[in-house]
């Protein structure tokens, strides 16, 4: 059989390279502590469940539902951005109801994204984001992202250096994986960015709760003449611990939504529609089961970064997400990301995700995700503590030449 081209031009997933390394050590009856996907573990709040259930009982709910999700869904999401950030949406044109935010993301750009077209993505990200434009045939550019660069700068720099102009940007802020945060200026930035290149936004909000230490994250639609130029995606996954359930949605410029709306109507006929009635629940109702989640979430972030400062690895606790970026320690980083990852899940027993998995500026760090208890946090503090102070450990990742690394 020929190869398929556009599979030809997917990666292999580098994540799941550790995750069968994880799984053949927990077969030889090794505990792992797993960091490494973010899936929360944190179950669906009770009162969300039992609307599911209630729903589920009833049999007209078992039919075929609508792709674009149903009329009270949709509102839901409108309302909950009214209520959360002043923004108006028109339930019928403005909002369209997703599997997921990562639905939202990779069919809304297979709509609109001719062969050839460029589009921006910061690296490293979240890998629906570039591979969405991989998947679509366009011309995927990155833009580094870290706390030392002027984002600004260099999108800008690439934007005059790129002809044609780039179609899109694609950003997400609280950003998987670095954790970066941003207040509403910048989104004034990138508004004022869009209209003077004719370029479309689009924001991935899925940790639009997932803030600590007093910030809030803004919306980027809560910004004037947003609307205009782009859209925001904002998923259930993690603010309701919902990330099985796969219930988010688009929201935004018209022309945009409805590209996604058509494209939806050929593949799916939506989700079960007992979810969207339990997901409408969850938007509606009493929101003190976010403030758990959160505050759960602040509470292993708080563990896991004292205990690598605690270890001699320097971190900064982040503002936002369910993450910790964490810059590899300097003993360990001519290993690259992922010799460094499977070092440490044979050695401290602890996975985490290899930072060149999402993309190519990110091989000097690792991501751990807050998914285990506070419990099996500290496991993974000492489990680290008596990694990083063996000799053996240092004097084998010595051996792996700067070279494998940068080949990875």
């Amino acid at each position: 059989m020929e190869e398929f081209s556009r599979i030809k031009r997917l990666p292999p997933y580098v994540f799941q390279v550790v995750n069968e390394l994880k799984m053949k050590l927990r077969r030889a009856g090794d505990d792992i502590v797993d960091l490494g996907m973010g899936n929360p573990d944190i179950p669906t709040p009770k009162h969300i469940v039992d609307k599911l259930i209630e729903a589920a009982q009833n049999g007209r709910n078992h039919r075929y539902s609508a792709s674009a999700g149903i009329p009270k869904l949709r509102l839901a999401f409108a309302n909950w951005w009214q209520r959360r950030y002043g923004v108006e949406l028109d339930p019928d044109v403005e909002v369209v109801a997703t599997m997921g935010a990562k639905d939202a993301l990779a069919h809304l750009v297979l709509a609109i994204v001719n062969p050839g077209d460029v589009v921006f993505v910061p690296s490293p990200t979240y890998p629906i984001h570039p591979y969405s434009v991989v998947i679509a045939g366009g011309d995927l550019r990155h833009i580094p992202i870290s706390p030392d660069k002027d984002f600004f700068e260099d999108l800008k720099a690439a934007a005059r250096l790129t002809w044609p102009l780039p179609k899109i940007l694609i950003i997400s802020f609280p950003h998987n994986p670095t954790t970066m945060v941003v207040d509403q200026d910048f989104f004034k930035r990138i508004v004022e960015f869009a209209h003077e290149y004719k370029i479309m936004i689009v924001h991935d909000f899925a940790y639009a709760d997932l803030t600590y230490d007093g910030y809030q994250a803004p919306s980027f639609l809560s910004v004037p003449g947003a609307k205009e130029v782009g859209i925001e995606t904002f998923s259930l996954s993690k603010s309701y611990s919902m990330a099985g359930w796969r219930v988010g949605c688009a929201a935004g410029n018209p022309q945009m939504i409805n590209a996604l709306k058509r494209l939806k109507s050929y593949i799916d006929y939506g989700m079960f529609q007992p979810i969207q009635i339990a997901a409408i629940i969850a938007l509606n109702e009493n929101q003190d089961c976010v403030l758990e989640i959160v505050s759960e979430y602040k509470d292993r972030r708080d563990a896991l970064c004292s205990g690598l400062i605690d270890c001699g690895w320097p971190v900064t606790p982040p503002k936002g997400t369910m993450f910790v970026w964490a810059e590899i320690p300097e003993q360990f980083r001519h290993m690259g990301s992922l010799e460094f990852s499977k070092l440490m899940t044979e050695e401290a027993k602890v996975a985490v995700s290899p930072g060149i998995g999402f993309g190519p500026f990110g091989d000097e760090h690792v991501r751990f995700a807050l998914v285990e208890n506070r419990m099996r946090i500290n496991q993974a503090i000492r489990g680290i503590r008596h990694f990083m102070s063996k000799p053996e450990c240092i004097s084998k990742a010595q051996e792996i030449p700067v070279a494998q690394a940068v080949s990875v």
